[in-house]
């Protein structure tokens, strides 16, 4: 935190994050937070959490002490992790502060995994490494434990479950081209009811989210994997190698082939 704050002079502007899940933990220090329409003032240690799709920004007072772990919906769907995927959707059902004691053992051992984490990230090869998977996913449990257990400041959005409901379903189905009525039905919505949370939250489409979400995939299995981009196209889903090259075309403005190629070019 206070290597990325110091920059801005403890000030973060305002911002929102599409497809990010956030929790900012203050070990010790002052901030003040908006989420949404919403103003707080937290004191270490506290857990700040921010799901996609909300409006947050912070005034930190200078020296403010902690640690930021960011998470995409990929980190939930990798792996068999259902009781932990519960534990996510629960903490991540609404934006909020989670307070705690200085001494309380909940705090301090939230405050050891994640100092923890934050020692494994750096280590060499630690991006082979399924450590920091483990670690986050423990810090996810207890501050999950701790929410369920009272005590946290919620900023509750009468749609947000749902919309993170929706960006989970898309990690979990986005290769299979689920038609936009089978989310849906899945939640419980119309189509229209669909898109319109959506749009309320990220300021798109539903379509639109799945789309780009499918086209981030293509992206990066276009540089870290040699194959060629017909079967990169299967593996995407598509049935049609030149149906994918129109598709990815229209949403990058390049061919599959040029992409790879200008992206290898600037490396």
């Amino acid at each position: 935190m206070q290597s990325r704050s110091r920059l801005y002079h403890w000030e973060i502007e305002p911002h929102v994050h599409q497809g990010l899940y956030q929790v900012l933990w203050l070990h010790a220090g002052k901030a003040q937070v908006w989420l949404d329409e919403q103003r707080e003032t937290a004191e270490g240690p506290v857990a700040i959490v921010v799901p996609p799709g909300v409006v947050h920004g912070f005034r930190f007072a200078p020296d403010t002490d902690g640690l930021v772990l960011t998470l995409s919906a990929r980190f939930l769907v990798e792996g068999d992790f259902q009781s932990v995927g519960n534990a996510f959707r629960s903490l991540f059902s609404a934006p909020g502060l989670l307070r705690f004691g200085a001494s309380a053992p909940v705090a301090v051992r939230l405050d050891a995994l994640l100092q923890e984490l934050a020692v494994e990230f750096g280590a060499p090869g630690s991006t082979q490494s399924p450590v920091a998977g483990w670690l986050a996913r423990a810090v996810i449990w207890r501050l999950a434990q701790a929410r369920a257990l009272g005590g946290d400041t919620q900023t509750a959005h009468p749609h947000q479950a749902l919309f993170t409901r929706f960006l989970l379903l898309v990690e979990e189905k986005f290769l299979d081209h689920w038609p936009l009525e089978r989310y849906a039905s899945r939640l419980g919505l119309s189509t229209a009811r669909l898109n319109r949370l959506v749009r309320a939250r990220s300021g798109r489409s539903a379509l639109e989210l799945v789309h780009e979400r499918l086209t981030r995939e293509a992206c990066r299995r276009l540089v870290y994997i040699a194959a060629p981009a017909a079967s990169l196209a299967s593996e995407l889903g598509f049935e049609d190698p030149a149906y994918f090259s129109r598709f990815f075309k229209r949403r990058t403005g390049l061919s599959p082939q040029r992409w790879r190629q200008a992206h290898r070019t600037a490396e």
